[in-house]
Order: C-alpha cells, then structure tokens, then sequence
C-alpha cells in the first residue's frame, strides 16, 4: 500500500501537461508570436498536430473540456469551415517546412463530425501539410459511434484511439450522466480492432459519485477482458462554480478524500497486477505498447494530452481552444467557438494567450517533466534553492523523495505524491485552493 499522508496532498497541484501551465498564460502573447514562431520551423523539423473538435452529441455531467452541444448540423458544418480556414493559415506560414509524424484528433468528441466530415478534414490536413507517415489518434465518445466513421477511421490509417469509459457500473453512469451499456463498448472495442486499431486505451475514472471499490474492480476487469493496450484512471475533480454542468452531480454522494486515495491505490494495485506497467502516476500500459517502452526506456514525455512518447518538440494545436507548444513558446487559440471562426474566416491566426519560456523557465520544465515521467531529475544551480529546499523538506523527512547529490528521486511507493513533489519547483504562483485539481 502506498503512505498515506494526507496534508501533503491537501493543496490542489496542477497536472503539469505544460509548465508554464495554462493558468500562466496572458494577452501578451499572440497571433505575431505564433507568425514567428511557424517561421522558424526548419525543413526537417518534426511536428506533431493536435486537432481539436469541441462537440460532443450529448454532454457528461461531470466533464471540464472545452466542448458544446452538437445539436445543430449548421453548427458543426460552420466549426469545420473555420478550422479549414485555420488549417490553411498555419500551413500557408510553414510554406512546406516541417514533417508531420503525429496527428492527433481530440475533443469534445471527433464522431460529433460526421464520417464525410472527418474524411474532408483529414484530407485538408494532408494537401495542406507535409506527412511524414504519421501516426494517427482519435478520441471516441462510444455513445455515438458508428460503423461508417469507424471506416472512416480506417481509412485515414487510424492506428491509436482512446475510448471515453470512466466507468462500467450502470448506477453511477446514471448519476454522472453518461450512460453507456457494457455491449456498446464491446462493440466499439471490436470495431476498431477490426479497422487496425493497434494501441486503444480506455478512460477510467476513481472518485465518482456512490463508487464503492467492487465498482472499480468491476471496470478494471471489464477494461482488461476486452484488450486495453493503455489504461488511464483519473480522479474526479468536482469543482461545480467553476463547470456549472457539474451542479448535476450529487456532491453528498461524493466519496471522501480518505476513499478517493484507497480508491487510486487499489486502482494502481490491481492493474499491477494484471501486467499493466504503471506509467508515470495514472497512466498504464502493456508491456508491448510503445508507451511502455518508452517509459522503460526514459523517452516518456508530457504534454497537453498526458503522457506520450511522442518526442516532437513542436506541437501546432488546430481548432478552437487548441495549444501550440514550441521550445520557447506556449500559445492558446481563443477558446469559445464563434469568435475563433470570426478569427479564421478573416485570416487571422486564432492564438489569443500564452506564455514566452526563456531558458530557465525551460530548466524547471524539464525538472518537473522528468520528475513525473521517470520519478527523478537532476537538479541544476537554482536561484530560489532555499524555498525549494523549504518546500521538499516534509517530503524528504517522510521518506518520499530523496537527494543524492544533485539528484532527486521519488520513491516507488510515492506516486501519488509526485505532482506535489513536482510543484515545489514552480516558481509561477504560491498553489491556492480551488485554481487546481487535489493530487488524488
């Protein structure tokens, strides 16, 4: 079992897809930025795309992405017209540099497109762009799939997807809003595994309203029956005055935080134990999958959508909301749907915030990053030692962490203390109450 010490996991922390992270981010950084940026991208340079697409047919109670109602067909048809609009801006500043390697399609839900949608977009992305044979992800919302976009899928060579679960037990799907019978993922699992799909990760969610560990079980072991090579399990963050959608969910139903940490530790426990290899601190995957090796092998990475061993260093975010990272450069399109298509139908570049990352800020990127992918980082001459120093000490004192030299090193057993851990090293912002989720 893991320790349990519960001040050291009181202050909300953020995930740290980024560091900076988003909540950093300003007006002082924006369209020129991103023209400069696209500018120095070099022939050879590898790029990864994110694509993201914020409608989903129907909306999850307890959901914090940036993603609407596709309930109108004009709706969807104009976001399209936009994002091709910005498809074109980005890759008209490339003027042909840079090889895509990975494409990603996110939202939201990418089967809120229709199947010829998805098609038109894909095929945007690949006169507009240099491909390099990338892989390709979609995000799923099994609800709405169907076997034409799952042809769809297969016909752009989607090899990775991410199926939306969270969690397999009929009553708290009711209380959560996203009722979806075990026979529907089934059918999506098979599916996909028969459009080539090689690498399918399940979400799962610990923390649910009325959850009890029996109901965790029964997921794990449903997820497992059915092949999952990647397996993400995230804790609920119930912050309703910040997602009013949340308002819906039963707060009195909620588990409390003693449950929440037997919850992720028995989560952790029983996918070690059907040889899921733990990746980073809510991550698993099969020995064989590319994202286990790279953990093994120290190529894990972080960015805006978890763990990955995509190794880019340049990631060009699409679509309302989206985030483009460059190694000096985080930027964020402006976020609410209409006012990104009134950007791109008049040839603007939609990046409306972000943050500027000198050399040091790079430094404690690559501390905090190392930390959560690999559980230890070398430490270089910091500034500010002493507050970190001062920050580090409760968890060096109960054994958590240690330093060996100029190296830090997260014990095994600490995992749900690493993004705590991580934390004493940003130098952003003192960590208040309700800006992040809890660490478990």
């Amino acid at each position: 079992m893991w320790p349990y010490h519960p001040e050291l996991l009181a202050r909300p922390v953020p995930r740290y897809t980024s560091y900076p992270t988003a909540a950093d981010f300003s007006g002082a950084v924006g369209p020129s930025d991103m023209a400069a940026a696209l500018a120095c991208v070099g022939t050879g340079d590898a790029l990864s795309l994110y694509v993201h697409i914020p409608f989903c047919h129907s909306i999850c109670w307890y959901c914090g992405c940036n993603t609407g109602a596709a309930n109108r067909a004009e709706r969807l048809a104009n976001y399209l017209a936009a994002l091709m609009d910005e498809i074109a801006l980005v890759a008209g500043r490339l003027n042909g540099r840079g090889r895509v390697r990975r494409i990603a399609y996110g939202g939201g839900s990418p089967n809120a497109l229709t199947p010829a949608q998805f098609r038109a977009l894909h095929d945007s992305i690949a006169q507009a762009f240099h491909l390099d044979d990338p892989t390709i992800s979609v995000e799923i919302d099994p609800r709405s799939l169907t076997r034409e976009f799952v042809d769809a899928m297969q016909a752009i060579g989607t090899v990775q997807a991410s199926l939306g679960v969270q969690t397999f037990s009929p009553h708290i799907q009711s209380l959560i809003g996203r009722v979806q019978p075990i026979e529907m993922i089934e059918r999506a699992t098979q599916w996909l595994r028969e459009a080539g799909v090689r690498s399918l990760n399940f979400d799962l969610m610990y923390g649910l309203p009325a959850q009890q560990l029996d109901d965790l079980d029964s997921s794990i072991d449903h997820t497992a029956r059915l092949g999952a090579d990647r397996i993400a399990i995230f804790g609920y963050a119930h912050v309703p005055d910040l997602l009013p959608r949340q308002r819906r969910i039963d707060a009195s139903a909620l588990p409390d935080v003693d449950t929440r940490f037997a919850q992720a530790a028995h989560g952790h426990a029983r996918l070690a134990g059907l040889s899921y290899q733990p990746v980073g601190f809510d991550h698993f995957a099969l020995p064989g999958d590319p994202m286990a090796r790279a953990a093994r092998e120290g190529r894990l990475h972080r960015n805006f959508q978890g763990f990955t061993d995509d190794d880019a260093s340049i990631l060009i975010g699409l679509g309302a909301s989206a985030i483009s990272e460059f190694p000096g450069l985080l930027l964020q399109n402006e976020k609410n749907a209409g006012r990104y298509r009134m950007c791109t139908s008049a040839g603007r570049l939609a990046q409306m915030r972000g943050v500027r990352r000198c050399p040091a800020v790079r430094a404690r990127g690559r501390i905090i990053e190392r930390l959560l992918c690999d559980l230890a980082a070398d430490l270089p001459p910091l500034e500010d030692w002493a507050r970190i120093e001062q920050r580090l000490t409760p968890f060096l004192d109960k054994g958590l962490a240690r330093l060996d030299g100029s190296r830090l090193i997260i014990a095994p057993d600490a995992l749900p203390y690493a993004r705590a851990i991580a934390a004493c090293f940003d130098n952003f912002r003192d960590l208040g109450p309700g800006q992040f989720s809890n660490a478990i």
